[in-house]
């Protein structure tokens, strides 16, 4: 499931995603995605809640295409994106593949998420 958190400071977009994500929830946060592409910065909060099982049927195939095609007309809009987890894959990932984001990326564990809040406003 990915559902949008409204407790963030203006200007952020925050972002939860649980269980297994399907096509469909990517199809159903399509709206979002393309309202973050018209904002003139691109400024993330994304937490992968304790639950997250990764991607379920057409979840994969969904996510590449909305992720790269937001990527690819907006690269120069994307700021911050403060990644939120306490998973260790999460952090050996964003460390490893970071730097092919674009903007500035840093990974705070669920504890953090309020200073994970103010550092993507910043």
């Amino acid at each position: 499931m990915i559902e949008v958190l409204t407790d963030m400071p203006d200007g952020v977009t925050g972002i939860r995603a649980s269980g297994r994500i399907s096509g469909e929830d990517f199809r159903a946060f399509a709206p979002t995605m393309a309202a973050l592409g018209a904002a003139e910065e691109i400024r993330i909060v994304e937490v992968i809640a304790p639950d997250y099982e990764g991607f379920g049927p057409g979840g994969l195939a969904e996510d590449l295409k909305m992720g790269f095609g937001t990527l690819l007309r907006h690269h120069a809009a994307f700021k911050r994106i403060a990644v939120v987890s306490d998973k260790d894959w999460v952090r050996h990932t964003m460390h490893a593949l970071g730097w092919m984001v674009p903007g500035e990326v840093a990974v705070f564990g669920l504890d953090d998420l309020d200073e994970a809040k103010q550092w993507a406003a910043g």
